[in-house]
């Protein structure tokens, strides 16, 4: 110990070590730095990075893993699944954002299905329904109250089932607005 440490004016205790094992000026916590081999790169962008191999019409070719789930992203999302062509969608606005900070042109593939016959595009202008979502051009609609109440003033002696009735009350953006009919027994 040094003269400093036994002075009465400085006690070692708690939160209070010796003055010679403090870290001197201009010393550094760690002088040899990170060791070689370790980096900061996330888990994910490793693994993405990695090389695999598809086979695309009986023709195997080596990609990234990134560019493999991207390609069956936009397989699926081709097939008819809405939320992956979603996240394919979301990829590529991504990926333009991106390229065009590099000054690089991206060509975007813009992919929309219209079912023959819906009527889901119709049924806004006419404040028939309203989407849950107005940011999100596929987001799910839900019937407005009053066209709702129209339709079961419509139907005469006739009942809806109790599937049916869960069906209306999923359907129905505020069902409890709703002034449901006396044999209604979904309330």
């Amino acid at each position: 110990m040094s003269d400093d440490d036994s002075s009465d004016e400085y006690k070692v205790g708690y939160r209070r070590p010796p003055k010679s094992t403090r870290f001197q000026k201009g010393q550094r916590a760690n002088p040899k730095g990170r060791p070689p081999g370790r980096s900061n790169d996330l888990p994910y962008e490793a693994v993405l990075g990695q090389k695999v191999t598809i086979r695309e019409d009986g023709v195997e070719r080596e990609v990234t893993a990134a560019a493999a789930f991207l390609l069956n992203l936009t397989k699926q999302a081709l097939s008819g699944n809405t939320a992956a062509a979603r996240a394919a969608m979301s990829a590529i606005e991504t990926a333009k954002v991106n390229r065009q900070s590099h000054n690089l042109i991206l060509h975007t593939l813009i992919r929309v299905v219209v079912t023959p016959g819906s009527v889901t595009s119709a049924l806004e202008p006419l404040r028939m329904a309203r989407k849950l979502d107005r940011h999100r051009e596929t987001a799910r609609m839900a019937l407005e109250p009053w066209i709702v109440e129209a339709a079961l003033a419509r139907l005469g002696n006739r009942r809806l089932t109790r599937k049916q009735q869960e069906t209306v009350m999923r359907a129905t953006r505020t069902p409890n607005k709703v002034r449901w009919p006396d044999w209604w027994t979904m309330k």
